[in-house]
């Protein structure tokens, strides 16, 4: 590894910098799905799918506030194309049917040209089930199951956030050297839980560990009594969590509680900024993994703060975590590739989008990232932190301990990716 050191069925449309719709119309999986535009005043549609309840309602939220942030930017250059950019919003409640549901309205009904948004796997699966039937490519923006660029993956779908693999890379070798090799692991009893914690011990066995117990725990468990009990007695070296959303704010406060928080060490797969905002940096426990960070050394990361802050100047969440720098990197891709190609044409923004290498300087992290043109993942640095002892003020909750080269903790997911060929996937030009 190369290392250096130092997280309703109602709808709203929203518009940026507005433009009204183009007349609406019934689509169907055909080969050809097109509705040509008269003139450069018909907006690009993007349909954005972040939850705004359920378990990952605080993810989702911040992942919207990326989305639109992006979306801003190019709509006060005028657009992309010419046109201006118009989003459309509808909460996908954490939940996989409602998913499904939000996805085919967009695309049958709203007409939009692309999808973007999730933070739940089973959700981000579900939309990009529909997507991919008809063709409209869709940004998994923030869902971090290792079956996202694997056994799920399609052509349509692009995924942007690191997944459980590549987050448990990072950790497991460290922590086995600095802490020991028995491992108790704990996992959230769904897909990204499962799929995370299946990495983890895969990664964390043959780096030497022993896995001495794995632990399923139902979304939404509010007594973890039980579970840290078994801790207690077991005496673990290290326990690793892929543990998220409100379950891990729930979770994090009871180990506090009984005095678990510094003995055994915990690794917590992903730290979501949403998760721990406004629980101060002491909620930031154990060793964990993040793709962001708001007081990364590195041009255009005050920028982005300050730009986020002018926007939002009212949010809980008063700077950017890695869940809102997901959305905006992710939706700033998109418009540009659709601006590079000079088409909303899916198989010209794929074609554009498999392979494209995105720099350091530009993302605003250490390494290049690359979107890997079998699985469609972008592989990108992965950083390690830790809860800060001395922080410089009241949102500095990290201390960013190292970062790791994408190729070194490349996911062996993308193996499983069998991604559909261009002749399988219909046409889907909104016009």
């Amino acid at each position: 590894m190369s290392m250096k050191a130092v997280n309703r069925r109602s709808f709203l449309k929203t518009s940026l910098l507005g433009g009204a719709a183009g007349g609406a119309a019934l689509f169907g999986p055909w080969t050809h799905n097109r509705v040509y535009a008269a003139a450069s005043d018909k907006p690009i549609r993007i349909g954005l799918t972040h939850d705004a309840s359920g378990q990952f309602a605080n993810s989702g939220q911040a992942e919207k506030r990326g989305s639109e942030m992006a979306v801003a930017e190019f709509n006060a250059k005028g657009g992309v194309l010419g046109r201006k950019i118009e989003t459309v919003w509808m909460d996908t409640e954490t939940n996989p049917q409602t998913g499904t549901r939000v996805a085919e309205r967009m695309i049958t009904r709203e007409n939009v040209h692309f999808l973007a948004g999730a933070v739940q796997s089973g959700t981000a699966n579900a939309i990009s089930q529909v997507a991919q039937k008809y063709g409209c490519v869709y940004f998994n923006t923030n869902s971090s199951s290792p079956t996202e660029s694997g056994a799920n993956c399609h052509r349509v779908k692009f995924v942007w956030d690191g997944n459980g693999e590549n987050f448990s890379k990072a950790a497991a070798r460290n922590a086995i050297n600095s802490f020991g090799n028995n491992w108790l692991l704990i996992y959230n009893d769904y897909v990204w839980g499962q799929n995370t914690n299946a990495a983890t011990k895969k990664v964390a066995t043959e780096y030497g560990a022993t896995v001495m117990d794995e632990i399923a725990i139902p979304v939404g468990t509010r007594d973890w009594s039980s579970v840290l009990l078994k801790i207690q007695q077991m005496k673990p070296d290290v326990v690793a969590a892929a543990v998220g959303g409100d379950d891990f704010k729930v979770m994090r406060q009871q180990v506090h509680d009984m005095g678990l928080d510094r003995n055994p060490a915990w690794i917590n797969n992903q730290q979501d900024w949403p998760d721990i905002f406004g629980l101060g940096a002491d909620a930031a426990f154990g060793v964990f993994g993040t793709t962001w960070y708001h007081y990364l050394d590195l041009p255009g990361v005050p920028e982005f703060v300050k730009q986020y802050q002018e926007m939002y100047p009212t949010t809980r969440i008063s700077v950017p975590g890695n869940v809102t720098y997901n959305g905006y990197v992710a939706m700033r891709e998109l418009l540009r590739v659709v601006e590079e190609v000079g088409s909303t044409d899916n198989m010209k923004v794929i074609k554009a989008l498999e392979g494209r290498v995105m720099t350091a300087k530009d993302r605003m992290q250490h390494f290049d990232a690359v979107i890997d043109a079998n699985s469609h993942q972008v592989q990108q640095t992965i950083y390690l932190a830790e809860g800060n002892a001395k922080p410089r003020d009241d949102t500095d909750y990290f201390n960013i301990l190292s970062w790791s080269d994408p190729e070194a903790i490349r996911s062996s997911a993308g193996d499983e990716c069998k991604l559909e060929s261009y002749a399988d996937t219909p046409s889907y030009d909104q016009g």
